[in-house]
């Protein structure tokens, strides 16, 4: 059976129309002749998409109960039973009611789809598990219903419903998405311009991400190698060398011409051999620069670097390439065309731009020549060849009558050889001269004379010098490369650990110093900054006040760049200095890519602090925006309402007689009291946060606190179900800030018990606390929710003071710890929620 297909209709913000689209979808597929069933529509009390379900065939939902409340969810059961050729599953994000089929609704779609069943379905962008934290940053709201990316991928359709942000906002005041009390709150919180134009932002570059991934895919199934520029992307090419900012910075300039911009990515192909090195700290500066110019930084490896440059550049659909002018001199290009040429010639229809820069022409330094072997083997090479030759000759006239000069000459060669594996190529060579004049001289006719009467006897020993030679080249450059090998897989080695270390370490560049310092035995390894105030000139790299110490490891760190036995640039203002013992010029490339690793991360300590710097100032910043929404609704209801009573009060157009005036004084001077609630509130918040909220802690029973409480709080309080125990220790507590606990508690508590379960309040003592229970009888609040409850300005659940601004629970809990005590949720037995108040029994109370 043949999988089913998903299309799904995707959101930026809800209201921009996803369930309309997808209900007009089901029409014209209706229309067509297509079976089509509606397996879950919500249309949230939206007319015109209610209106959109028309005569479309909906399969009735699933009632079910939980904690005491029942819920509708999508009966999948019954849609397989129906098989239609398509159903419309709305809210693809969706979490089911605890003891349905699946926790998820994307899951329940996936059980339609295995069954060969097509799909209609919807999702905001803001669900989405990988933008989840990006959309809290934005809105200041966590998304607890999210799905993974690859669902939405995974379909075989993705349409955008797309609406500008000012559009959403008229369809937002003219009620075509909340209520009418909902309104101003949306329209200052979450639907804010900036809001909507970045999650719109988001939700057309996660599209275009898919529809790469789509196209890519395409062109790896029908095998088109050829660029196919929709979409406009730069590579640059670099080498390591100091030509390589210029390169960057001209293709950034490339990308930013083209219309909308270009994608830039920089590539650094590096030789499939490992052996051949680059400038590790000109790399690092430049992948900085790339990334701070909004591009991205990737390493290949290719024996070709041409070839592998454009593989990458046809890999990423790349429609431009930059690299740099050849640094050869002018004869080397003669005998080889070089990689901007050859890059050229084999580019096909991606455009190569080949930049001048300052070091053509240059050339390259030619790696310095030195011995493979170490100075201990050479010399025994030079013994061997020192005594072996006339050895081997004394034998070979011995047995002169036995052997031929065929003979002779191959036991030499042999002899060459093994000077050649034990001292390597110089003393082979001294060998190979030495053994040839031996073979002239006393086995090649005439006898002890530099002279040779035949051919074949000169070819033979020409044949063998050569041989010899090559031989020896050939030994030496095996030791060479063994020796370079060994040398990469100890740098890679050290490096790994390196990397390995900085990221597990809670400092990565102390650590980073840690490793150097062991690594190559230093007394101390320090990281200077030059000051910038300081002026340039010869005598800056030996004065203490031009520099400062970033980090140092080690006895006794140095000041200057010319104290230390060792100094490698990390950066244009960094300096590594390394104290204990001069380096190897291989040792040396090692400490380079130390030197760049600390720059990057000094560069991420810094950052890290700025964001540590800008946490609270945002924090700041989002409970100042949270409270000024809270407030523009919250705080004009109230007195909105009193304005209005007071206004009719004084009307002189309409006479109320006595039970209207009282019902309107009774209207103001209850909107009055919830007023000044939310100002005693947010003063008594802000005092909290302050640390200046006074207390004045004396014994107090709560026989004596709860029940004024209940009173002040009018008719609906006295159904609370009160149990204290008789002889119940009283509690040390200030009484006016426990009264204002109980009442923002019970007040809780009564919005969300239903009418027939009245909430309850009990008490009890355990190791010198006293336990106050409150326990409402509703649906309830998820555990993962619980703290969140308790954070200032947040309405989870609709929990915290839903009449006013987000207050009640923080505040609650906030003057609990004040007086010593606790407030912890936990849930109520049979369903609903508890708070749990705990304060310390007063001294000297006793049962």
């Amino acid at each position: 059976m043949a999988r089913g297909q998903l299309r799904i209709h995707l959101g930026a913000a809800p209201g921009v129309g996803k369930t309309y689209a997808m209900l007009e979808e089901a029409h014209r597929r209706a229309e067509r002749g297509t079976d089509v069933v509606v397996g879950f529509a919500e249309t949230h009390g939206r007319k015109h998409t209610a209106a959109m379900l028309g005569d479309l065939e909906i399969v009735p939902r699933r009632t079910m109960t939980y904690r005491g409340v029942e819920f509708t969810e999508m009966d999948v059961d019954a849609v397989l039973a129906r098989r239609p050729e398509i159903a419309v599953v709305d809210e693809l994000a969706h979490t089911n009611v605890p003891g349905s089929r699946n926790e998820k609704r994307w899951q329940d779609v996936q059980e339609l789809l295995d069954a060969g069943i097509d799909v209609l379905s919807t999702v905001n962008i803001q669900h989405l598990e990988s933008l989840n934290d990006v959309v809290e940053q934005i809105t200041g709201i966590t998304q607890r219903e999210t799905l993974p990316d690859d669902v939405v991928r995974r379909a075989e359709q993705v349409e955008l419903v797309d609406m500008t942000p000012e559009a959403l906002r008229r369809r937002m005041a003219h009620g075509n998405i909340y209520r009418a009390d909902k309104i101003d709150a949306a329209l200052g919180n979450y639907f804010r311009v900036g809001n909507l134009t970045a999650l719109r932002e988001l939700a057309l570059l996660w599209l275009a991400d898919k529809v790469d991934d789509q196209l890519d895919r395409y062109r790896s199934e029908h095998d088109i190698g050829a660029t196919w520029e929709a979409r406009e992307r730069v590579v640059v090419a670099l080498t390591g060398g100091p030509e390589g900012e210029t390169l960057i910075r001209r293709a950034a300039r490339v990308a930013a011409r083209t219309p909308k911009g270009a994608e830039l990515l920089a590539v650094h192909v590096s030789r499939s051999d490992g052996l051949t090195g680059v400038d590790p700290t000109q790399l690092a500066k430049q992948r900085v620069l790339v990334e701070s110019l909004g591009g991205t930084y990737h390493q290949v490896v290719g024996a070709d670097i041409a070839t592998a440059l454009l593989d990458f550049a046809r890999g990423v659909n790349a429609s431009q390439v930059v690299l740099g002018a050849s640094r050869r001199g002018r004869l080397a290009q003669i005998f080889s065309r070089g990689v901007g040429v050859t890059t050229v010639a084999l580019s096909g229809s991606i455009d190569v731009h080949l930049v001048t820069h300052e070091q053509i022409g240059h050339g390259r330094r030619p790696p310095s020549v030195t011995s493979a072997l170490s100075r201990r083997r050479r010399l025994t090479g030079f013994g061997l060849a020192a005594i072996g030759i006339p050895v081997l000759t004394v034998l070979l006239r011995l047995l002169a009558n036995d052997l031929s000069l065929a003979s002779d000459i191959l036991l030499f060669l042999g002899m060459v050889i093994a000077v050649a594996l034990v001292g390597g190529l110089w003393p082979a060579l001294l060998a190979a001269v030495a053994a040839s004049l031996v073979i002239n001289y006393f086995f090649t006719p005439p006898l002890h004379a530099f002279t040779i009467s035949q051919r074949e006897n000169l070819l033979a020993l020409v044949v063998f010098l050569l041989v010899a030679a090559a031989v020896s080249a050939v030994v030496d450059l095996a030791a060479r490369r063994t020796r370079e090998a060994a040398r990469a897989s100890a740098d890679a080695q050290t490096l790994a650990v390196v990397a390995g270390s900085v990221l597990r370490g809670a400092r990565p560049l102390t650590a980073l110093l840690e490793r150097l310092q062991e690594t190559f035995g230093l007394t101390s390894v320090t990281l200077l900054e030059r000051a910038p105030e300081t002026a340039s000139g010869p005598d800056r790299q030996r004065d203490p006040r031009a520099w400062r110490v970033v980090a140092t490891v080690g006895s006794t760190p140095c000041l200057t760049p010319s104290g230390g036995d060792v100094e490698v640039r990390a950066a244009e203002d960094l300096s590594l200095v390394l104290c204990g013992r001069v380096l190897d010029a291989a040792d040396r490339r090692v400490v380079e890519a130390f030197a760049a690793q600390a720059a990057l991360a000094l560069r991420q300590d810094r950052l890290a602090e700025e964001a540590a710097t800008a946490r609270p100032l945002a924090e700041a910043d989002r409970m100042r925006t949270a409270l000024l929404a809270a407030v523009s609704h919250d705080l004009r209801t109230p007195l909105a309402s009193a304005k209005a009573a007071v206004t009719s009060l004084r009307s002189h157009e309409v006479e109320f007689d006595e039970s209207d005036r009282e019902e309107l004084l009774a209207t103001a001077e209850e909107s009055l009291d919830r007023l000044t609630r939310l100002v005693a509130n947010l003063l008594d918040m802000s005092r909290l946060q302050a640390g200046v909220l006074g207390l004045s802690l004396t014994p107090i029973g709560l026989e004596d606190a709860v029940p004024p409480v209940l009173d002040e709080m009018g008719e609906p309080a006295r159904q609370v179900q009160v149990s204290l125990p008789a002889h119940l220790r009283a509690v040390s507590a200030d009484p006016g800030l426990l009264e204002r606990v109980l009442v923002n508690l019970v007040a809780n508590a009564l919005r969300f018990s239903p009418p027939d379960r009245p909430p309850s309040i009990s008490a009890s003592e355990h190791g010198g606390l006293v336990e106050l229970r409150v326990a409402d009888y509703g649906p309830g609040l998820p555990k993962e929710q619980w703290e969140q409850a308790f954070m200032p300005f947040q309405r989870t659940g609709d929990r915290d003071n839903h009449n006013g601004v987000g207050l009640g629970l923080a505040l609650s809990r906030g003057l609990a710890e004040a007086m010593g005590g606790t407030l912890v949720p936990e849930d109520t037995p049979g369903g609903g929620l508890t708070m749990v108040l705990s304060l310390p029994a007063a001294e000297g109370e006793h049962e």
